[in-house]
């Protein structure tokens, strides 16, 4: 695979999960960041935007969604792509990942060529 100049941040709070998106990122050509809580996340984002976000929802002392209303609210950050992948998958859940501004929403789990095919095309200029 042809090595690509985007860096993308990897945010979960399961260190297992933060290894395989990070190793099919890899092996997709990307560069990647991690971490593994919200407001780690934020200092990342911060210190340097990714080209794109995969961002858990279900974790402890601040949701992912509170990640992704920063990258949002803030005109340095809101046009980084925001791929949401979580476990939680009702309806209302996916629509409040929508709503708060996310490119996409994937379930847990997800596979290596939905999650490559969802950053590809939230990556695409508009």
């Amino acid at each position: 695979m042809e090595k690509s100049d985007k860096t993308i941040l990897v945010v979960d709070d399961q260190r297992e999960t933060v290894e395989l998106f990070s190793e099919m990122l890899c092996l997709s050509g990307y560069h990647v960041q991690a971490c593994m809580s919200s407001d780690q996340a934020v200092q990342v984002i911060q210190s340097g935007p990714p080209d794109g976000v995969l961002l858990d929802v279900m974790m402890p002392e601040k949701s992912g969604l509170s990640v992704l209303e920063f990258i949002r609210n803030d005109p340095h950050y809101n046009a980084i792509p925001v791929i949401v992948v979580s476990a939680k998958s009702l309806p209302g859940d996916i629509a409040a990942g929508m709503d708060a501004g996310a490119n996409q929403y994937l379930t847990k789990p997800v596979s290596f060529l939905d999650l490559i095919k969802a950053l590809q095309d939230a990556l695409q200029p508009n």
